[in-house]
């Protein structure tokens, strides 16, 4: 059998329906890489004798469907991939990467996890995460940091960080992430991978997934792949919308026929108003390599000239850290609080309702202005990250309000997708060289556009 760490998603799910490798093969291998990459700190948990009781029954399903009827089976029936440990996940602990909250077994699948379930993926674990994913970088005190595989002394990013890791290093292809300030992006960036955020509402699990928030907050977090190739992406994504049909794999597929797109260049921040933001001589190669190689396929690429409004900073500070005044945490739970989190928990509850609902309302104002500054074009490419990834340990060195700060010069145009509610991808620069890697660009579309997102990464990663 071909080492399965060499192949993409695609590879692995066409060779499990012709009958080339099992999902036992598939599942123990990649469990086995999990071990042999344990220093990396991917992983929080791994599920070893659930995810090979699963693989049998994928391989008796497959056994029992002739091969003219292979096709029509689920999408990644077979394919082992990861959760990030902030969803429950049907027999595993959840821990949301805190002391603070009991650690219980799921009895039950959240709807993302139920969904890649539906669509045939084999959960092997459950992966690195800040505290209540609240940060760009995956460590705390529950497991090993998360580190890049690029460059171990490296972070990995987060919130989805683990998952990167598990990626990057080969034991998975592809997962699933979340993103509500760019955790699935900023890991995708720092570790060289592809990250879809999708549009808001675009996922139905998403939507399945009830708002605990009543305050008019927009609804930041969206769900969607994470993969080392922009097919493996387009297939993980069409399989959570439920695309039986793999129109997004079928679009990548015919990528280079998509031309004449008007494409704006920016390195704005709405965080600028704040913190001194920069952008490192890699980010901006990163970003000049993406703008050639998109002329070469025909799109108009220029400066975009875009305002954001000076008051984003502190409004979306604000909504960011009012979400951990509903967790409902004793005084003892309290006490067990990461530093980041605490801070973040003193600043919300000193905030009034009338500031909350201000910053509700600068937000809900931005996203008209962005939509509407954003909407002259296409696609707007910006760099993933002002630079490359800083060292493990170095945002938690810091007084939390420093490590805030550091996670929002280094991340500067993340969370005003999410505010925006439109979706974005996150791919490596073309002609990258190895010094200016785990820095990436990302390209931010139009409502529905996720399709020719794909396409545009698949034209600069081809």
């Amino acid at each position: 059998m071909e080492a399965s760490a060499e192949w993409t998603s695609l590879g692995q799910a066409r060779a499990l329906r012709r009958g080339d490798v099992s999902a036992g093969e598939l599942v123990l291998e990649a469990l086995e890489r999990a071990e042999e990459t344990a220093g990396l700190g991917a992983f929080v948990t791994l599920t070893a004798e659930a995810a090979l009781s699963e693989a049998d029954a994928v391989d008796r399903l497959i056994a029992s469907t002739p091969t003219a009827e292979r096709a029509g089976l689920p999408p990644l029936l077979g394919l082992p991939t990861v959760h990030k440990d902030l969803v429950c996940v049907r027999g595993a602990v959840t821990t949301h990467g805190s002391r603070a909250v009991p650690h219980l077994v799921a009895t039950r699948d959240d709807p993302v996890p139920a969904a890649i379930r539906a669509a045939g993926a084999v959960c092997i674990g459950k992966t690195q995460v800040p505290e209540f994913g609240i940060a760009a970088y995956s460590e705390g005190d529950l497991a090993a940091p998360a580190r890049n595989p690029l460059d171990p002394a490296l972070t990995a990013g987060g919130s989805s960080g683990g998952t990167a890791t598990a990626i990057a290093s080969g034991v998975v292809t592809a997962a699933i992430g979340s993103d509500a300030g760019g955790s699935i992006r900023i890991p995708s960036g720092a570790c060289g991978l592809v990250g879809l955020k999708p549009g808001r509402g675009r996922v139905p699990a998403d939507v399945a997934t009830p708002d605990p928030d009543p305050t008019g907050v927009p609804r930041l977090g969206v769900s969607g792949p994470m993969a080392s190739t922009v097919a493996d992406a387009a297939l993980w994504f069409d399989a959570l919308v439920g695309d039986r049909g793999l129109g997004s794999v079928a679009a990548v597929e015919r990528a280079e026929t998509l031309r004449g797109l008007r494409i704006g260049v920016s390195y704005e921040s709405p965080f600028a108003s704040a913190y001194p933001v920069s952008f490192a001589d890699e980010a901006r190669r990163a970003v000049e390599a993406a703008a050639a190689r998109l002329g070469e396929f025909g799109h108009a690429v220029e400066e975009a000239r875009i305002r954001y409004d000076p008051r984003y900073a502190d409004a979306f500070t604000t909504v960011w850290t009012h979400g951990l005044t509903r967790l409902g945490l004793d005084a003892e739970a309290e006490g067990r609080l990461g530093a980041l989190a605490a801070m973040f928990l003193r600043s919300a509850r000193s905030r009034s309702g009338d500031d909350l609902a201000l910053a509700v309302d600068v937000l809900n104002g931005f996203a008209r202005s962005a939509a509407r500054q954003w909407g002259r074009y296409d696609a707007i490419l910006t760099p993933a990250l002002s630079g490359p990834p800083p060292e493990v340990g170095a945002f938690l060195a810091l007084e939390p309000e420093a490590d805030y700060r550091l996670q929002c010069l280094w991340a500067p145009q993340m969370s005003m997708v999410n505010v925006a509610g439109v979706p974005a991808v996150v791919c490596p620069a073309p002609g990258v060289r190895a010094h200016d890697r785990g820095v990436g660009v990302q390209l931010i579309g139009r409502v529905g556009g996720e399709v020719s997102l794909l396409q545009l990464a698949a034209q600069l990663t081809g």
